[in-house]
């Protein structure tokens, strides 16, 4: 077994944006010696913050990678950490970083409490069932509230918090935490060696009462989740010790039974340390995560690896990057083997080998060079340049493929051209490395009007990434008015025939199906092809041709082009010619059939909605509503929150455009929204009558 495998921790900050992610995670490497000087935010300098667009905005746009270690216990324990995004548009950041870690801190605001996005990474960590615990951040502002938090995490988030400590003071008298295991309370000295010193005290008389209420819940909370644990707490409660407890707690948290809460303040420097013994004591190790399963791809069945060196290697790709200085950077989590300088690898979606030149440690967008990297690590290859987000790599002749990840639709575009001729080729292979580095970014070329259009997740995303074609890769570009990304989709099914036949002199071409055309089952995606042919009516080598042309075919809808995401075909017969008939015959009869039948089975054009969260005061939320509904959109709920009004409602994004700033407008600045993509449903046939005239002039 790989020694001191079980003090490793991967872990990731998440949170809602501005909810302080990047400084605690400034303090967790300034506190752990890899920084000797604190970068803040909001100066442009802090370490993890690396791009120059997120140190103008002073907001994190991709997730950057650093290993630190922490003493604790006389044990050294060396943290991988992933600070993520909180800004909805690069939630595709965080959805990746989740797949690999094995636990996550959520940072919360303690004055704004389980905000949107708080909602949307929880759901995510859900999702791949990583263990989490909870820092409840910035006790020192105004309107601070610990216990407020708490029960919004039980609430809107439907988890089990449990505080491990309850503040000492809040807002500006906020000193410190009281520890509800050992009792006592932990005081930072004010400006005295940037909150590297702190001195335990005992515990206020006001608040005694308060620790006791906490502690007992905490004990029950732990007791609950373990049957033996309960039964020796309900025979003699002094007989568990607190090594004991704390054990009782980590497995708890492991498996999600609880979700421990800490609190503090990264800015003013409080709560950090603790915060970094409770990541050693709580969360989970490579170990304790244990075996990984995938499919080997030439049995098609289950297989498993332990987190071992000395098992063969499998790795999971989570990032591609283009670095300036060393080329494309694949982040790789190692689950098991060893990865080492010089090694010929297996790509197992493409079956071909390529070879690992370098091996980095990263520090944000900083390169540490290694030999090589044992199993339950996380680390920047070199030289592997077909692989993709999400892609296995394991050793040659033992393959292995993980489960891949999932990504979100892109649902805004705008078209681009580049200023000047020599601009062209260079704008080209830029957007192909932001393509590679960006699994929701999308690139379509119209084929009729030769114009390029790029797609994204939201306007911030298209802006970031446009200022980066510019200073990156020197390529200025005209861009268009962002447009919505529309599709199109079938409501009734329908019979077609369709004949093919080309003469030319010599051989022709020649190919006949008939099928049955409509939308695709409910939880079915893309194409559900089915073969009913019964008898040789079309030779079984045909057979692919037809699925592989109406696959094509979906990229352009009957109604306006826009793309067909569900559809289901079924071949049901056919006829072929013995000299004329070939695979490209029935590639083109399919798209023909396709053309020709999906205007008889009641196209419709489906657009965006988003999900928006409105928070104003009172006296704004009639203008506020009115202006939704004015929008189209369809109020779901209202509820209270410190003093303030929630909104939350489902909008077309079309109407969406330059929301924010009218909402200013509306509220004399004093509200703000968020925004995420909810799923797509079809447009009124009034507006989708615009939309047509627009994009093809006629209707």
């Amino acid at each position: 077994m790989t020694p001191d495998l079980k003090y490793t921790r991967n872990i990731g900050i998440m949170a809602h944006i501005d909810a302080g992610k990047t400084t605690t995670t400034e303090r967790i490497l300034f506190y752990t010696g890899i920084t000797h000087r604190i970068g803040e935010v909001h100066d442009g300098a802090a370490a993890m913050d690396w791009m120059v667009q997120e140190q103008e905005r002073g907001i994190t746009i991709t997730s950057a990678a650093t290993t630190t270690f922490w003493n604790h216990n006389n044990q050294e324990y060396k943290i991988n950490i992933l600070d993520t995004p909180g800004h909805v548009d690069f939630t595709v950041e965080v959805e990746r970083s989740l797949r690999v870690l094995d636990g996550a801190v959520a940072v919360f605001c303690a004055v704004g409490g389980v905000e949107p996005q708080s909602e949307t990474v929880w759901r995510q960590a859900d999702k791949y069932r990583v263990p989490r615990m909870a820092f409840i951040n910035k006790m020192d502002r105004a309107g601070a509230d610990f216990f407020r938090v708490v029960s919004e995490i039980k609430d809107k988030l439907g988890s089990n918090p449990v505080p491990l400590q309850i503040p000492f003071g809040a807002e500006e008298d906020f000193k410190g935490i009281v520890d509800l295991i050992e009792r006592r309370a932990i005081v930072w000295k004010e400006d005295e060696a940037m909150g590297m010193k702190y001195e335990y005290c005992e515990i206020p008389d006001d608040l005694v009462e308060t620790v006791e209420e906490w502690r007992e819940k905490l004990v029950e909370a732990v007791c609950v989740s373990d049957d033996d644990l309960l039964e020796r707490f309900l025979e003699d409660r002094d007989s568990i010790s607190v090594e004991e407890f704390m054990t009782y707690t980590r497995r708890a948290t492991i498996n999600m039974d609880i979700v421990p809460v800490l609190c503090g303040s990264a800015f003013k420097n409080k709560g950090v340390q603790r915060l970094l013994d409770a990541i050693s004591d709580l969360l989970p190790s490579p170990l304790d995560i244990g075996i990984v399963y995938g499919i080997d791809p030439r049995t098609d069945k289950e297989i498993s690896r332990e987190p071992d060196s000395e098992e063969p290697l499998t790795g999971l790709v989570f990032k591609i990057a283009t670095d300036p200085f060393v080329g494309r950077l694949a982040y790789v989590r190692v689950y098991s083997g060893k990865l080492q300088e010089g090694i010929m690898v297996l790509n197992n979606r493409t079956g071909k080998k390529e070879r690992i030149s370098r091996i980095y440690q990263m520090h944000a967008n900083k390169q540490n060079p290694k030999k090589e990297i044992d199993a339950g690590d996380i680390c920047a290859v070199v030289g592997l340049k077909e692989l993709r987000t999400g892609d296995t790599i394991t050793n040659v002749g033992k393959p292995m493929i993980l489960e891949s990840i999932d990504f979100p639709e892109p649902v805004i575009g705008i078209a681009i051209e580049p200023k000047t001729q020599a601009d062209i080729d260079k704008l080209g292979i830029a957007l192909n490395k932001l393509v590679e580095e960006d699994p929701t970014f999308q690139v379509r070329f119209n084929m009729d009007t030769g114009q390029t259009t790029i797609n994204g997740m939201g306007e911030l995303h298209l802006e970031i990434l446009m200022d980066r074609l510019k200073r990156e890769f020197k390529v200025e570009c005209n861009v268009g008015t962002p447009q919505v990304n529309y599709k199109e989709a079938l409501t009734i099914e329908v019979k077609h025939r369709e004949v093919f036949k080309k003469q030319t002199g010599g051989r022709g071409k020649f190919a006949d199906i008939e099928v049955y055309i409509g939308p695709a089952d409910d939880n079915a995606k893309g194409l559900q092809f089915a073969s009913e042919i019964r008898g040789g009516n079309v030779p079984r080598e045909y057979i692919p041709s037809v699925e592989k042309g109406f696959k094509n075919a979906m990229f352009n809808g009957p109604l306006a082009g826009f793309p067909i995401e569900n559809l289901k075909v079924r071949l049901m017969d056919g006829s072929y010619h013995a000299v004329d008939s070939d695979q490209l015959a029935f590639e083109i009869v399919a798209r023909q059939a396709f053309k020709h039948a999906a205007l008889k089975a009641g196209p419709i054009i489906l657009e965006p909605i988003m999900a928006v969260e409105v928070v104003t005061p009172e006296e704004y939320m009639g203008d506020v509503i009115s202006d939704l509904n004015k929008r189209r959109g369809q109020v779901e709920g209202m509820d209270s929150k410190a003093g303030a009004r929630v909104i939350k409602a489902k909008v077309p994004l079309a109407e969406q455009f330059g929301y924010v700033t009218v909402l200013r407008t509306l509220s004399s600045g004093r509200a703000t929204s968020t925004m995420e993509f909810s799923h797509y449903e079809g447009m009124p046939e009034n507006l989708a009558k615009e939309i047509l005239e627009k994009v093809t002039g006629k209707f």
